[in-house]
């Protein structure tokens, strides 16, 4: 028996367009209150977004950027979460017309990794650094990557370890669930379910989703629903920026958020902010009418981080180089970093873009682009501690408002760079690295350095997996 979703009557457009109608022009006198309200770090109302989202005035727009820079420094210090995506499939039974994977495409190649391809897949990741995967799969349960397959491919990872590496946190990107299924989705020990909702205007969603199960709106928009009933409380979600007007599809997610905050006590723990990038088969980048600019890009991710302070902002390698650099100095916390987008992509040490779902815009290696962040002043953190050790939910939260997490974190972030600079980073990427610690522990508090110090030092000895 099909189950049937609640309708997801918390996203109302009326509400979302009567927003924007009223906040046009905003005085400058009231987007300064604004800002001054949000460097108290407790977010900002739904009028609030709207009127900083009608923001044009150049001077008013960098007053926004240099308040987000603040508020991001304040919560997250210099700390980036890196992770890459692992594809092990691109079989879908969806027609979505913006996604190569689509079912109709002929121009793609369809692969289903095996769970010996998924080892090796896993092992090339392991040799880059890293400790977190997401895991990705098109929809086409239960014909070829059943959801036994997942279950499979996520215990093969954690299974799998080359030399001093290992996967410590599996997060998962695959479509919405039933509530049992999410039950042992959870069991497998993932750590983040993310799932992006596309676009949150009914009608559009309707006209660029064709067949498959991806048609029902209301299955997908409460999904996360239905992640939280089954006990799954680390949650990513996000739309896909350039399917409609994004001026909406922020204020639409801003009412799902609160639409969990009041069922569930807590909303997601992480925001993707994806553009839609060329896809083999389909010219619906060119065509949209509501492609993003790089300046309302930046003004979203900047606004993003003052209405949600405490929630991770990710980015995926979808942008460039310099969009990322400025994105990390706005708000973004976590991305990726030297990504594979097609199946069996890392252990080939080459993308395929007849298998890709999308264009990539940053292809350089994870060393090149750890050296880079370092060089500009951030730590590039491989840290999963939060995950296995209980602090994800309302515990995450009750951690992060009060400023505890930085306790946490900022060392958690110093022990796990320092352990990629022993093990796998090239001699030019330690020399920046090993700098650019000296430097920030100098800049840490006194309790800070008092945990930081014996980690680093315990990694610098030969112990691993050093967290608090």
């Amino acid at each position: 028996m099909t189950a049937v979703a609640e309708q997801a009557t918390y996203i109302n457009d009326q509400v979302i367009f009567d927003c924007l109608s009223h906040t046009a022009q905003p005085e400058p006198a009231r987007v300064r209150a604004i800002f001054a309200k949000a460097r108290e770090m407790q977010g900002l109302t739904f009028d609030e977004v709207a009127t900083l989202i009608a923001l044009q005035d150049p001077e008013l727009t960098e007053e926004l950027f240099h308040t987000a820079r603040a508020v991001k420094e304040e919560i997250y210090g210099s700390r980036v979460v890196l992770f890459v995506p692992l594809y092990i499939s691109n079989r879908c039974t969806n027609e979505c017309s913006y996604c190569a994977y689509r079912a109709s495409n002929k121009e793609l190649k369809r692969v289903t990794l095996s769970q010996e391809e998924i080892a090796a897949e896993t092992k090339a990741i392991e040799e880059l650094g890293h400790k977190r995967i997401l895991l990705l799969a098109g929809e086409a349960y239960p014909d070829h990557n059943s959801l036994d397959y997942i279950y499979k491919a996520i215990e093969t990872i954690y299974a799998t370890h080359s030399g001093n590496g290992e996967i410590r946190r599996v997060n998962v990107n695959i479509a919405p669930l039933a509530v049992e299924d999410f039950r042992n989705l959870k069991a497998t020990g993932i750590g983040t379910y993310q799932c992006f909702q596309e676009t949150y205007h009914r009608e559009t969603y309707a006209k660029v989703h064709l067949h498959g199960k991806k048609i029902d709106y209301d299955w997908r928009t409460t999904v996360m629903d239905r992640a939280m009933e089954a006990g799954i409380d680390d949650l990513g979600i996000g739309p896909l920026l350039g399917i409609y007007d994004w001026r909406f599809e922020v204020l639409a997610m801003l009412q799902h958020i609160h639409h969990l905050e009041e069922r569930f006590g807590c909303g997601p723990h992480t925001i993707s902010v994806p553009r839609l990038e060329p896809a083999s088969g389909t010219d619906f980048t060119a065509t949209t009418p509501w492609k993003v600019s790089d300046a309302d890009f930046l003004k979203l991710v900047a606004i993003l981080r003052l209405t949600v302070p405490y929630t991770g902002m990710i980015m995926s390698t979808r942008e460039t180089a310099e969009i990322r650099h400025k994105c990390l100095q706005l708000g973004i916390s976590q991305m990726s970093a030297g990504s594979r987008t097609d199946p069996g992509g890392y252990e080939r040490s080459k993308g395929d873009f007849y298998k890709a779902q999308f264009a990539v815009g940053e292809t350089r290696s994870t060393d090149d682009i750890v050296r880079e962040i370092a060089e500009m002043g951030f730590t590039p953190s491989f840290c999963t501690a939060c995950y296995r050790l209980g602090r994800t939910g309302t515990d995450f939260m009750d951690v992060a408002k009060p400023g505890e997490i930085k306790y946490h974190c900022e060392p958690n972030a110093l022990s796990t760079f320092t352990e990629y600079l022993e093990d796998y980073a090239s001699p030019e990427t330690k020399a920046a690295g090993e700098k650019l610690i000296l430097t920030h522990i100098a800049e840490m508090d006194a309790k800070q350095q008092r945990i930081a110090k014996p980690m680093i030092a315990a990694v610098r000895s030969g112990k691993r997996d050093v967290y608090v």
